[in-house]
């Protein structure tokens, strides 16, 4: 009965959903403010009702009903707890189920806490919710059903991707749905404005927490997958150009960019265009990622789907809603008004640069993450679009880019001081060259632009505490008074120096990692000694373990430096019998913000067994940085002024817009 209450709870949500975008409509069109209030009353329920059928799933799941299909194919009982409840969302059914699951509770909570939303708009923007949500229930329901029933349960299911049994499935893939799903708020701003035909600042200060909210989690989603490829996949790397890595890359930047176009919008009430526009390519690339993994088009760790029908539905949605949505742009855009001018030197003029460039960044990885497969589709021809291409292009685009970041704080709204704000950074130049000068003096081997690079990184990051400096009075007034300045600046303030700070730490982390790698890569015996990086790692013996779902080789590595030991790694190979299938659980030595890496290959007939053994220095500021950011996002969105949105309208003024 759970699946069949399940499956049933996904219908009356399907049901909901065609009210949802319907009702709210008419009564925005006819003025009438019951009409209007339906879209509360049924994004509430709705969420309720997917939730319930979530929570089904799991129940399956943690119980082992192998009468299901989806737990059969994705589960087994010897399967440890925590691996049964992230199956869930690990196969292609359960994590479609879990992406409307975000989409309801994103819908949910814009109704819940959009009290200050003109009542129009807030119907407007719930209806497109459900016109997304009722495509993708029909989806679930028609192709990718969670709940259907074998005629005839197995004893014992066929066990969840190898693979994916790591506490990283755990974090991943709901933090990269809850900022994919979330640009779908955005999303239906943009399409609430152009049905209505107008568009303010005051649209821009409501839309901005939902974007700033998605892009907190698909930053912290994409930090958590290259982390998860890099210790899990036994590889080495952290990032590999991957085209399902690139789908989430995409909507990354158009929503960067939409982040800063928002904040000219809201301030001086231009760029109003643009920033719809801005919103509606978030999240279309949104849905092309989830095209992309679902629909079998790529092969890839990520990837689930395979089977032609869904890649059809799902092209068909995209079709739909990304070129609907693009063809009301065309329609209505030319109807809204222009905002406030500014010069080109000011700190609209800095941000509009940063959209360019990451507009055009955008543009580069959608290219190559396509283009091969047009290219198969029209001629048969297959090629392949790799790092050396993504690295040549991204390079021209980020060096300026890193160049002009420090300058936008510092320049002042309409029309600003070019030649002020560079004195200003007088600091954090002189710091970058004496960085560089250090680099250049004391570093063997690797690019000579490294030291380059890494001097720009610390311009990046001296330049945002320059700006924090500027704004406290630091070495200027007395310390306490810095103090108190300090105290009182906005949040968001603060979470642009620790935003902008933590672009500046992760190239230093990339840089390092990819110039100054060491490794050591052959077979050894134990009793053999390896020397990577001035560190000595001797295999001490190889064990045999048995594991919950696996049976796992163990090797005892004993890591010394200067003959003096600092510790044990115990890198393992795990084969998975019910699969027929084998992982590689890499060992990991944290120094400082290095890391010693170690994996296994296949054992040989005389006892040997292949390593990968690598020395990665300060290959941890890859992903501290992204933190930082994450961390700049969330001190921006718990400012008062962003917290809800827009002040709540006077009762008034309220009466009137419900009268509209």
């Amino acid at each position: 009965m759970i699946a069949e209450s399940g499956h049933y709870a996904l219908v009356l949500a399907l049901g909901l959903t065609l009210i949802q975008s319907t009702l709210p409509v008419l009564g925005a069109r006819w003025r009438d403010p019951t009409l209007m209030n339906v879209a509360r009353s049924t994004a509430l329920a709705q969420l309720l009702f997917v939730a319930f059928s979530f929570a089904a799933l799991v129940t399956l799941h943690v119980t082992s009903d192998f009468s299901v299909v989806n737990v059969f194919e994705n589960s087994h009982s010897l399967k440890p707890l925590i691996y049964k409840v992230t199956g869930v969302w690990g196969n292609h059914e359960g994590s479609m189920l879990l992406w409307v699951l975000i989409l309801a509770l994103f819908g949910g909570l814009v109704a819940a806490f959009g009290n200050n939303l003109p009542l129009s708009l807030r119907a407007h923007v719930l209806a497109v919710q459900a016109w997304i949500a009722s495509a993708f229930y029909l989806f679930i329901l028609i192709t990718s059903n969670p709940f259907l029933r074998i005629a005839n349960p197995p004893i014992e299911g066929r066990d969840l991707n190898p693979v994916l049994q790591d506490i990283g499935l755990a974090v991943h893939p709901p933090m990269l749905y809850l900022g994919y799903v979330g640009f779908s708020i955005s999303f239906s701003f943009a399409v609430a404005a152009l049905l209505e035909g107008r568009i303010d600042a005051a649209w821009a200060r409501w839309v901005r927490p939902w974007t700033l909210m998605a892009w907190i989690f698909l930053t912290l989603g994409i930090a958590m997958g290259s982390y998860w490829a890099y210790y899990e996949l036994g590889w080495g790397g952290w990032w590999f150009w991957d085209p399902v890595e690139n789908a989430s890359l995409m909507p990354w930047l158009a929503g960067t960019a939409l982040l800063h176009s928002a904040v000219v919008m809201e301030k001086r009430n231009a760029l109003k265009v643009w920033t719809i526009l801005l919103s509606i390519l978030a999240f279309s690339l949104s849905l092309l990622g989830t095209f992309l993994v679902r629909s079998g088009v790529l092969t890839s760790v990520h990837a689930f789907a395979t089977d032609p029908t869904r890649g059809v539905f799902i092209l068909l949605i995209l079709c739909i809603f990304i070129g609907g949505s693009l063809t009301l742009y065309a329609w209505r855009a030319p109807a809204l008004k222009q905002g406030g001018l500014f010069a080109p030197i000011s700190r609209e003029g800095a941000l509009v640069l940063n959209n360019l460039f990451l507009t055009t960044a955008c543009t580069t990885v959608f290219i190559g993450t396509l283009y091969p497969l047009a290219l198969e589709v029209l001629t048969g021809d297959k090629i392949s679009v790799g790092a050396p291409f993504f690295n040549l292009t991204f390079a021209p685009l980020f060096v300026p880019l890193m160049v002009a970041v420090p300058f936008g704080p510092l320049l002042a709204w309409k029309r600003g001081d070019l030649l002020g704000a560079a004195q200003r950074l007088t600091a954090a130049g002189v710091a970058s060259l004496i960085a560089v000068a250090v680099l250049w003096a004391w570093t063997r081997g690797g690019s000579a632009f490294a030291p380059l690079a890494i001097g720009l990184a610390i311009f990046v990051i001296a330049g945002a505490l320059s700006d924090l400096a500027e704004r406290t009075g630091l070495f200027r007034v007395p310390s306490a008074t810095a103090m108190r300045r300090a105290r009182g600046l906005p949040r968001s303030t603060w979470g642009t120096v620790f935003a902008h700070a933590g672009v500046g730490v992760a190239l230093i982390g990339i840089v390092c990692e990819t110039t100054w790698n060491s490794e050591y890569i052959g077979t050894m015996k134990p009793d053999d000694i390896a020397k990577v990086a001035g560190y000595e790692l001797k295999l001490d013996g190889l064990t045999q373990r048995q594991g919950p779902n696996f049976r796992e080789m163990l090797a005892q590595f004993t890591v010394s430096l200067d003959g003096k030991r600092l510790s044990a790694m115990a890198p393992s190979k795990r084969n998975f019998t019910t699969r027929g299938s084998s992982t590689t659980e890499a060992a990991l030595l944290t120094l400082g913000a290095s890391q010693l890496y170690i994996s296994l290959g296949d054992a040989t007939a005389d006892g040997a067994i292949a390593v990968r053994i690598y020395h990665k220095p300060l290959v941890l500021l890859i992903w501290f940085g992204p933190i930082l950011m994450a961390f700049g996002g969330v001190l921006s969105l718990s400012d008062r002024r962003l917290r809800v949105g827009a002040p709540k309208p006077a009762k008034a003024m309220r009466g009137l817009q419900a009268a509209e």
